[in-house]
C-alpha cells in the first residue's frame, strides 16, 4: 500500500504521549493510521478514538486496525469537532491528544485528488469530498484582488499580485499542471531553489479549500476542555503560520496556568528521518500538558472537563 503515510516523529510522539495501557487517547487527524496503530498496540483496556474528514483514509485505517477493533473507534469528522466527538462518545477526560496537521501521503499521491502539481489532475484539493468549495472554484472564479490576498495571507507568497494577475489572464486554468506552469512562468528565480515555484500557491489554495486555519483555530480552542489533568497534547505542524498558531495557543494556556509547555524548543526530525522520509523535513512538534482546570469567569468555581 504505497499510499500509506509514514508517521512523522513517531518515536518522539510515543515518548511524549506517555501512553498508559488503560488510558483514553485521541488521534485527531488519524489519516491512514501511522501514529494510531502504534498507540493502539500499547493499549490494554484503554481506548483510542481516531478522527479524520477523509473517508478514503478512514477506510484504510479501519482495515489496518482490525486486530485492535475492540479498543479503537473511528469517526468521520473535522478535527475541530473534537469536543462534540468526545461528548457524543461519552469519553472520560482524555489522557492524550495527537494532531498531525497538513496533507497526507494518500492525498498527495492520489492524482485525481488534485493536491500535487506532479500530475495533470483536476483542481480539487478537498480533504472531505463532500465539501462544496474546490480549488477550481477559486482559481477560475475569484476576483484578482481576492486571489492575491489569499496567496499572501495563507502562504506568505511575496509575488502574490503578479501570480494572481497571471492566473486571471490564463483562465480557464485546466488542471494542476497548467496552474503550476502559469505560476512558474511569473516567479523570479533566486539562486538554487529548494521548493517548486508553485508550492506556496498550492499551499494557499489547499488551506483555503479545507478551511485549515479556521479548523485549527477551533481545534486549539476546544481541545483543552477535553483533556484530563496530566493529559498530553501533541501537535505537529508543517508551515510557519500553523506553527505560529499552535505556539501562541500553548503560550496563552501556560499564562492561564492551565497547561505547561513541555517542549521549550520545538522538536524537529533528525537528518536520518529526513533522509528516509523527505516529507518530514518541515515538521515541527510542540507538546503541552494539562496541569489545572480553567476557572469559570464568575464565582471562581472550576469548570468540569468535557
Amino acid at each position: 500500500m504505497s499510499v500509506l503515510h509514514t508517521p512523522v516523529l513517531l518515536e518522539a510522539v510515543l515518548q511524549w504521549l506517555r501512553i498508559r495501557p488503560g488510558g483514553t487517547y485521541v488521534d485527531a487527524t488519524v489519516g491512514t493510521g501511522g501514529h494510531a496503530i502504534e498507540i493502539a498496540r500499547r493499549l490494554g483496556a484503554g481506548r483510542l478514538v481516531g478522527i479524520d474528514r477523509d473517508p478514503q483514509a478512514l477506510e484504510i485505517t479501519r482495515e489496518r486496525l482490525q486486530e485492535h477493533a475492540d479498543k479503537v473507534v473511528l469517526v468521520h469528522a473535522e478535527f475541530s469537532r473534537i469536543g462534540e466527538v468526545a461528548a457524543t462518545l461519552k469519553l472520560p477526560p482524555i489522557d492524550g491528544v495527537v494532531a498531525d496537521l497538513g496533507i497526507s501521503t494518500l492525498e498527495l499521491d492520489t492524482p485525481e485528488r488534485g493536491f500535487s502539481f506532479r500530475f495533470p489532475a483536476p483542481l480539487d484539493m478537498r480533504m472531505n469530498p463532500d465539501s462544496p468549495l474546490t480549488a477550481a472554484d477559486i482559481v477560475n472564479h475569484w476576483p484578482e484582488k481576492e486571489l492575491a490576498d489569499l496567496l499572501y495571507l495563507r502562504a506568505e507568497e511575496r509575488n502574490s499580485r503578479r501570480i494572481a494577475r497571471a492566473i486571471v489572464r490564463a483562465r480557464p486554468i485546466r488542471d494542476t499542471q497548467h496552474l503550476a506552469t502559469v505560476v512558474a512562468g511569473v516567479q523570479k528565480v533566486r539562486g538554487r531553489q529548494k521548493l517548486h515555484p508553485a508550492t506556496k500557491t498550492f499551499l494557499a489554495l489547499r488551506t483555503a479549500v479545507n478551511r485549515e486555519e479556521e479548523e485549527l483555530e477551533q481545534f486549539l480552542s476546544w481541545t483543552p476542555a477535553t483533556l484530563n489533568l496530566g493529559g498530553r497534547w501533541i501537535v505537529l505542524s508543517y508551515h510557519s503560520l500553523e506553527d505560529r498558531m499552535v505556539k501562541r495557543a500553548f503560550q496563552q494556556l501556560e499564562r492561564e496556568k492551565t497547561f505547561r509547555i513541555l517542549t521549550k524548543k520545538v522538536i524537529q526530525p533528525n537528518l536520518d528521518e529526513i533522509r528516509h522520509n523527505p516529507r518530514s523535513r518541515s515538521a515541527k512538534m510542540r507538546v503541552a500538558e494539562k496541569v489545572a482546570e480553567k476557572l469559570a469567569a464568575a464565582g471562581g468555581e472550576e469548570m468540569s472537563s468535557a
